[in-house]
């Protein structure tokens, strides 16, 4: 074991507990992802031996009275599917009934029954690393499945047959691509071929269980493996199509870039921040239906903006929160700005980059040089040239103006005042022309604006006289 002393630990930290079950003729077990980080945890998985997962053939109510006396509080959340969450000097713990789990055909709850062996308990479970158990406090390794000798093969394999855990419960061909990313495993041919045969299945999974499991697989440091995972099996079909309609059909004359591989690569190229990820994924989902050829070749004109509202509308569908449902959509709609740098841009330009990114600029900024994926070693250059001089100018023109937070420099009241107006749309008219002012020109100072102001509405009240008396 690649971390005996962690197990001591934690059965000693349990020794009371364990010992209470004892007494009451109940055995406890350590189970799950628990036991696998003790033996891998894995080159990019996050699970760490803080949350510690047992198994019991005690009831939920004979755990109740078991851990009552032993824990600093108690949460009931799951107990209707026999597990019972206690925390105990800071960690948590969750205590499951030994069971077994599976759906009706059209049903999106799963049905839970109860059993009195480990063996039985560890073939309900997804995978096989993760059908493993201790038993405590002796340290004896429960293994029926092989999941061991997987870990140390890197292959993902299922306890039962795959037809059976998958339709057992579906969401578990998401978890496989999960695991693909995490620990770095390769997939059994029978678990490929499960996931392509029952891939509508997931469909009676809720929005919700999906989506959580996306963002785990997408949040991975290198999430391509699990993402082609999702291509290969139709899986993407379910829940996200406009990925797999990134893959263009080509004819010998009009030959692109392969959308689809250039998505994941651009994915796989950012951060670990789900807007950023989300963004990088979805941003040339518009390509499909704006592709058009012509004399110059293919064009996708309009797939930035066409490809945010479709962004949108699909992590809408998945119940994304707002605030993320939208940071993507703007990040999506402005990725293209950039190249319109290579024409050189004006100070009003840049502030206007800056004021339209706000505080997305820096994800705006790093999915623009994760979008160049290109081979040509010149024109990849150019355009992180182009981002170098770009943000050069960024931070120039921030330390001579409050760039992050572009707005006029005297306020509505001021305007009502100068102006002699009271609040309505006439004041957000001047307020606009104030914005185009700052824009254009920087920081003027309040008393060169105020003159401005005036000078601009006597202009266009004249001008307003003008057109009256005209008509």
């Amino acid at each position: 074991m690649e971390n005996k002393e962690a197990l001591k630990n934690i059965a000693e930290e349990l020794k009371d507990l364990i010992a209470v079950f004892q007494a009451n003729n109940k055995t406890l077990y350590l189970v799950g992802g628990t036991v696998r980080a003790l033996f891998f945890p894995g080159p990019g998985e996050k699970t760490s031996i803080s949350d510690i997962d047992l198994a019991t053939d005690a009831t939920p109510e004979e755990i109740k009275d078991l851990v009552k006396n032993f824990a600093d509080a108690m949460w009931l959340t799951g107990e209707k599917f026999g597990t019972i969450g206690f925390s105990k000097n800071g960690r948590r713990f969750e205590v499951t009934t030994f069971r077994s789990e599976s759906y009706f055909p059209s049903s999106r709850k799963p049905m839970v029954s109860y059993s009195t062996k480990i063996e039985q308990d560890l073939a309900r479970r997804d995978f096989t690393f993760n059908a493993m158990a201790i038993l405590l406090p002796q340290g004896n390794l429960i293994d029926p499945f092989g999941g061991l000798n997987d870990l140390k093969a890197g292959v993902l394999r299922t306890p039962l047959t795959p037809e059976v855990s998958f339709s057992d419960d579906p969401l578990r061909m998401l978890r496989a691509a999960r695991f693909i990313n995490y620990l770095n495993v390769t997939a059994d041919d029978t678990i490929v071929q499960a996931a392509r045969k029952l891939k509508e299945r997931l469909k009676i999974v809720s929005v919700e269980r999906i989506r959580d499991e996306f963002s785990k697989i997408v949040l991975a440091p290198d999430p391509s493996k699990g993402l082609w995972f999702l291509i290969e099996t139709g899986l993407f079909d379910q829940f996200m199509p406009e990925i797999p309609a990134l893959k263009l059909e080509q004819d010998p004359l009009h030959r692109h870039k392969d959308v689809l591989v250039h998505t994941i690569e651009v994915t796989r190229k950012t951060n670990q921040d789900l807007v950023l990820r989300l963004a990088a994924l979805l941003h040339d989902i518009g390509k499909p239906s704006t592709k058009k050829i012509t004399d110059q070749g293919v064009t996708f004109h309009g797939h930035d903006i066409v490809g945010a509202k479709l962004a949108k509308k699909r992590l809408k569908a998945l119940k994304y929160p707002n605030n993320v449902i939208e940071d993507v959509f703007l990040l999506i709609k402005l990725h293209l700005r950039v190249h319109s740098y290579k024409n050189g841009w004006t100070d009003r330009a840049v502030r206007r980059y800056v004021r339209d990114a706000d505080y997305l600029l820096d994800k705006l900024n790093a999915l623009i040089r994760a979008d160049c994926t290109t081979a040509n070693q010149i024109k990849a250059q150019e355009l992180q040239s182009r981002m170098n001089e770009l943000e050069g100018r960024i931070a120039y023109l921030r330390q001579q103006e409050e760039l992050e937070s572009i707005r006029p420099e005297i306020d509505g009241h001021r305007v009502m005042e100068l102006l002699n107006l009271k609040p309505g749309k006439e004041v957000g008219l001047a307020m606009q022309w104030l914005m185009e002012l700052r824009l254009d020109e920087g920081i003027l100072g309040k008393q060169e604006v105020e003159k401005r102001l005036l000078k601009w509405w006597n202009s266009r009240n004249t001008s307003l006289g003008n057109d009256a008396s005209n008509n």
